[in-house]
């Protein structure tokens, strides 16, 4: 995991960039300079390419808000803050699956439901996902999943044992289960898991924050602590996920503090939520 602790942006002409530094705020201030005039350079010499970061190939801007490092001292786990104000659980050490639902085409009642007045009901689009998961485990002897249903998809998580996202077998689980392609070339950069443990704002009713972090001065920090207040505000009637089945309810101990942190920021066990 990687959350440089200092970030600076350096401008020339047109150009404006963010570097970085885990040493000191001036560092990361001369690398950010020296960024910004290679790219006006190479702008006016005509040179510039299609060589861009890419999503995960660069540390993440993000402040860390709480966390927890084994007993080596390495990072276990921490909670940071995205670009759009949602708090994230990253994690070294524990094997979260994120799967997104197919978009669901409209369709009619058909010939038989027009004529009856009849309409089918709409499969459960967390059926598929949970019978991957739950195959997945009868072929792994031990395995637990404890599965969450997230306003798009299902979320799954391995309890019964540590995974690193270097791990072989994340890379099996991501492909049986179907995960997200930019969320495990994520995992590999940026060598976490990732979960989402508060509602993205624009589905609580709330726009985009005012100000990323690092703030510039007193007035972008303000900013964002009033859109912070009203965020938290309008999101404590939605759950960004809810508990569907626990499986054999082995929690592995290293990760018994990481799982309950994540239900209770997450409202995984509320009931009559709307998931956000």
């Amino acid at each position: 995991m990687n959350f440089p602790q200092f970030w600076a942006r350096g401008r020339s002409g047109a150009f404006s960039v963010w570097r970085w530094s885990d040493a000191s705020v001036d560092d990361a201030k001369i690398a950010a300079q020296a960024a910004a005039e290679r790219l006006a350079a190479q702008f006016e010499a005509n040179e510039l390419t299609n060589d861009k970061y890419g999503y995960g190939n660069r540390p993440m801007r993000e402040p860390v808000l709480r966390e927890r490092r084994d007993a080596s001292g390495e990072l276990a786990w921490a909670v940071t803050r995205n670009s759009y104000g949602s708090q994230v659980l990253n994690s070294s050490i524990a094997l979260f699956v994120d799967v997104d639902f197919p978009e669901q085409k409209s369709k009619g009642p058909g010939l038989f439901g027009s004529l009856f007045g009849k309409h089918a009901e709409p499969e459960d689009p967390a059926k598929a996902p949970m019978a991957k998961a739950a195959a997945w485990a009868q072929g792994h002897p031990g395995w637990n999943w404890r599965i969450y249903r997230t306003k798009a998809g299902v979320r799954l998580l391995a309890t019964h044992a540590l995974f690193h996202p270097d791990d072989q077998v994340c890379e099996q689980v991501f492909a049986a289960m179907g995960a997200d392609p930019l969320y495990r070339k994520l995992c590999q950069t940026q060598k976490c898991f990732r979960a989402r443990l508060t509602p993205k704002p624009w589905r609580c009713g709330i726009g985009h924050p005012p100000a990323r972090w690092p703030f510039q001065d007193h007035r972008e920090e303000h900013a964002f602590a009033n859109w912070d207040a009203n965020y938290q505000a309008a999101s404590r009637a939605k759950a960004t996920c809810q508990l569907l089945d626990k499986g054999s309810g082995v929690v592995h101990e290293e990760l018994r503090e990481m799982v309950e942190l994540h239900d209770e920021a997450t409202r995984a066990g509320s009931v009559g939520f709307a998931l956000a």
